[in-house]
């Protein structure tokens, strides 16, 4: 097997695994917005969750272990501005943005076809 024909099956694959991944933060932004528009409905208020009321109700260890190796880490603006500006988020918005970034990156552009389009 040629080195070119190994290397274009690994790119499938991760192709692959990124449009997974997609499907499963846009199906978990689906959720969160669901939820989110029944609170609002309920409440008569826009209700927004943030994601990090989330993530502590759902695995609070697991958020106390990023923030204490994130600040000890020897870069403390990767917790204070940024993960805390991801935290306050609404979690369905961040999981949409997830959602379209795995999608861009595992999104493959079609090649025109320069010789039979002169014939349609």
């Amino acid at each position: 097997m040629p080195r070119s024909q190994g290397f274009q099956g690994l790119r499938g694959v991760m192709r692959f695994v990124s449009v997974l991944l997609s499907s499963f933060m846009l199906a978990i932004g689906v959720i969160m917005a669901v939820i989110d528009a029944t609170r609002t409905i309920a409440a008569r208020d826009w209700v927004f969750t943030p994601l990090g009321e989330t993530w502590r109700a759902t695995w609070p260890s697991l958020l106390a272990s990023l923030e204490t190796s994130l600040k000890a880490s020897g870069v403390p603006f990767l917790w204070d501005p940024l993960m805390l500006a991801i935290l306050n988020a609404p979690g369905w918005a961040v999981f949409f943005v997830l959602a379209f970034a795995f999608y861009a990156i595992g999104w493959r552009r079609r090649r025109p076809d320069y010789f039979t389009h002169a014939y349609h």
